[in-house]
Formats: C-alpha cells, structure tokens, sequence
C-alpha cells in the first residue's frame, strides 16, 4: 500500500513526466535482476545501493505474505525494516505484539490510514470510515456504534441471516447434494454475504444468491470487480496506475465505471428511503417504527438525522465493503480446515444438536466450541491478513525500531497467526482448545481471553471492528445449518488451497465442493 510520498502534492504534469521517467528505469533494474541469480539462502532480502531492497520485493509479489512471515519469523524482535529505492520511505513490518499495542492504541493519533492510502482508495471508499481519519473517522465511528449496540438492530440482523439460510443457502445446498453438482463454496458464501449486508446497510436485496441458479447481477459484479482492481492498485509496487487513471486507460478506466454505477445504484437506495422514511413520518408522528427493530441501518443513519447524501452513500459503500468480504472467506477457510480435522467437525456437530434453539444472540454465542474453532481459524487465514499505517511523526516503537515520519508500519496478522513466540510449540496444529478453559467452580468451559494484540484478526484499540460480535452470529449461524443437514467434501483429493490477499486474504481460484445430505 505504498506509493511515491514525493509525488503527493506536486502537479499532476510533473507526476507523470517523474513516472515516465523513473519507473522505466527501476523497471529495467528489476526485470535484469530476476535473470540473475536466486535470493539468498538466508531469509533476510539483500539490499543495493540506490534501489534498496525492491528487487526481493518484485521477486516476491506473488508470495509477499509468506515470504513476509519468514522474514519475520528470522527477526529477534519479530519486526523488519525494508529498505526501498532512494524514492521512497522504507517500510517497517511488524509481527510484535508490544509493537501493535503502540501503533493502534498507545500512540494511536501518530499512526493513521494517511495520504497514500486514502489516495489509493478514495474512488471506491470516498470518506467512508475506512478510508478516514481523525475528526470524520471519530463521527462515523460514533455514529455507527451507536446504531450496532441497539436491541433492535441485533433482532433484525438475526432475521435476515435465518432468511437467507432458510430461503437461499440450504435450498442450493440441497438442490446440489441431490444433482451431486460442484459449488464453488467461496463465491456462494461471498454471495451469502453480499445479500446479508446489503439488506443489513439499507435494506435492499440484491438476490445475489438464489437456489436456482447464481445470477451476476450489476450492482454485486460492479462492486467484486472495484474491490479487485482497487486492491491491486495497493499492491503494486509503483504506482503507475496514477498515469492509466489520467489518461483512462485499461483497469482505471474499468474502475471508474464501475465505480460510478456503484454510487449511481447506491444513490438511488438513498433517495429512495429517504422518501419512504418521510412518507411514514408525515403519517406518524412517533420514531416507533424506527425502534421497532424491522429497520435497516441506513434507515437509522438517516431517521437519527444524518442526511447528507454523498455521506450515506460512502457509509453504505463501506459497510457493504467490510460485510461481504470478511464473513465469507473466514468461512471458506474454516469448512476446508473441518474436512481436514473431521474430529473437530464431530464436536462442533455435537454442540449443534445439544443447542437446537439458536434464536437469539444469547443461545448462538453458547456455541463455545464453534467459536473457539472459528478463532482458530482466522488465526491461520484472517481475513485481512495485514494492515498498513501512515507515520505522521518521528517514533520509536517498543522494541526499539526507529521510525521516521512518512513511513508506513505495517502489522501482519497472517505472520502473528504462525509464530512459535506466541502461541507455542504446537503453533502448527489447528486446535480449537486453546483457547477454552474449564472453570474449576462450574465445571463449564469458557472461552479464554486473549490479548487482541496478539491477535488483531478484528483490528484493537480505537479502530477495533464494530462488528464483531454481529459476523460471530452470522458464522455460526451457517456452521449450524450447513453441519446439521450437510457434509462439505472438496471436489479434488488432497485438496491444497494457496491463500492470497487481495484487500482480504481469499482463497485462490475458489473452493469447489460437493455436498452430501448428513445422515447421522
């Protein structure tokens, strides 16, 4: 998520004429590099004079996050300083605990999204909350944890998830056991998902999954593809997309239409309840129907008298954004690690047939073995494996890496997930266990706290997801009724999936399956 910080503020002729000039060059050098010998035996990338470490890094692209966690992994303080090219700032990666405690909360104000960022992402997430920073982020996020404490909002969102399970997700998942048909279980979760949120964030339903067939609809494709072509945008090493979004080429042009039919369908949700929300107020003088809990989210953004149109339609974008991706690739991994630890699969079945009413927040958060093992999952495959910050002062972090203004601090929670340091010998093994205790008093078993630092799968501090206990519902929701009448078997024997991160970590090519009706 890096660009050229020298570049920000300059005029746009000179930004282009630097990129024609500079990029060619480095170009060159990398593409000569990777003619030339392997890297080193050591895990450490080697660094040049003038163009630092971005040979190892362009060599690297495709496995950065694992090739990140082994650097990492060779650290003593678990933390590594890339050295880039003379252009840019180098870039601290960190998979310290102590280190993610100061970057998120301790000195949380030196330690925002930044210029680069909001730069990279401002055509699809305009000033949504995850594109903003100090006083825009702190109304959003007021605002927003107001509206997801409510009863009322909890009650609705319960009955939109047992919807789409009882309407959707377990009519497809039948129509294929019978017809022994292959899903591809990423996209029917992803759709799952996209329909959840949007009717969740405004009230609209998409029918992005339906139990005929998968249709590709505008509004859902639009959207898939932003988030494709935005995320590459933050992967790259130079930002040569800055000149394709100048002269409409290629996939900023693709982006930029997308992009507008987004907001275009997005504006047309808004215009249309604030409509319907007057049409009800002019006939009641009373908020009970706001507090009835039948409301969508945006009809309690704007009933609580936030109006502005170009607002509601960027808080709406990012909450489809953070609702559709994050619930279905927890799930994607979670379903591949059950097949592969069947004995896991049998006590999550069991805890599922002792609690056979899961109608509310209260009876679905007594699935502790289910949560455990979602835990345990997202330990291995988070669904957003790293997260970036922007410097905004001279810093030195806890275990003494020096940080200077301008640099981005990254925090990898793919590479935290992996480390012996911090979660022992057996870090290897998928073991919902360890994070359960039994209660000597009751005989119970509870989940155990663990410091979210070391574990920032739902981010911590300030910024910690609002959302957290809502996706904890919605997941276990789906492994209730997908365990109880089915078994997911991947299509291909000894199935090997590559994890890699787009703006989450997904699994790819996708996940086909074949589902069997459960007859014990």
């Amino acid at each position: 998520m890096q660009s050229l910080n020298l570049l920000q503020n300059l005029p746009i002729s000179i930004t282009t004429l630097l990129l024609l000039l500079i990029v060619p060059f480095l170009l060159l050098l990398l593409l000569a590099a990777r003619n030339g010998s392997s890297s080193s035996s050591s895990a450490q990338p080697k660094s040049y004079p003038l163009i630092g470490m971005e040979i190892a890094r362009h060599r690297n692209t495709s496995n950065r996050l694992q090739w990140t966690t082994q650097i990492l992994k060779s650290t003593p303080t678990l933390t590594f300083t890339f050295r880039r090219s003379f252009l840019f700032p180098s870039l601290i990666v960190t998979a310290n605990p102590a280190n993610v405690r100061h970057i998120l909360k301790t000195s949380f104000n030196s330690y925002q999204k930044g210029p680069v960022f909001r730069t990279v992402f401002y055509d699809f997430l305009g000033h949504g909350i995850f594109n903003a920073d100090g006083e825009n982020w702190k109304f959003q996020r007021q605002v927003a944890s107001h509206e997801f404490t409510t009863k009322s909002l909890r009650k609705f969102i319960l009955t939109v998830v047992d919807a789409e399970l009882r309407g959707r997700l377990k009519p497809l998942l039948t129509a294929a056991a019978e017809q022994s048909s292959v899903l591809d279980l990423q996209d029917v979760l992803q759709r799952f998902a996209f329909d959840n949120i949007c009717q969740i964030a405004f009230g609209y339903d998409p029918a992005y999954l339906s139990p005929d067939d998968l249709p590709q609809t505008e509004f859902a494709v639009a959207f898939e593809h932003s988030a494709l072509l935005t995320s590459l945008r933050s992967l790259a090493i130079f930002p040569t997309w800055r000149l394709k979004k100048i002269l409409r080429l290629g996939s900023e042009k693709e982006l930029s239409n997308d992009v507008a039919s987004i907001r275009e369908l997005a504006r047309k949700i808004v215009r249309e309840k604030k409509a319907e929300l007057q049409k009800r107020l002019s006939l009641s003088s009373s908020q009970a129907a706001v507090d009835s809990g039948d409301e969508d989210l945006l009809s309690r953004f704007l009933s609580s008298g936030h109006s502005d149109e170009d607002f509601m339609v960027d808080i709406v974008i990012s909450f489809i954004l953070a609702g559709r991706d994050t619930t279905s690739v927890a799930l994607t991994w979670f379903f591949w690690l059950l097949y592969k630890h069947p004995q896991v699969e049998a006590e999550i079945l069991n805890e599922v047939v002792e609690k056979s009413d899961l109608n509310s927040f209260e009876e679905a958060r007594d699935m502790t073995y289910a949560h455990a093992a979602l835990y345990e999952s997202m330990r291995f495959y988070p669904p957003v494996p790293t997260d970036g910050k922007h410097a905004m002062q001279d810093d030195v972090l806890p275990d003494g890496t020096v940080v200077k203004k301008g640099m981005s601090v990254t925090y990898h929670p793919y590479a935290m997930g992996r480390m012996e340091e911090l979660w022992g010998a057996d870090w290897e093994e998928f073991k919902p266990e360890r994070w359960l205790q039994r209660d000597e008093t009751t005989g119970k078993v509870r989940l155990v706290n663990v410091d979210s630092y070391k574990y920032p799968v739902f981010q911590a501090g300030p910024r910690i997801c609002l959302g957290k206990d809502m996706a904890f519902l919605q997941m276990k929701r789906v492994v209730a009724a997908v365990l109880s009448d089915f078994k997911v078997i991947p299509v291909v024997e000894g199935f090997a999936p590559e994890f890699i991160a787009q703006l989450t970590g997904k699994m790819k090519g996708g996940f086909p399956v074949r589902v069997e009706k459960r007859t014990t």
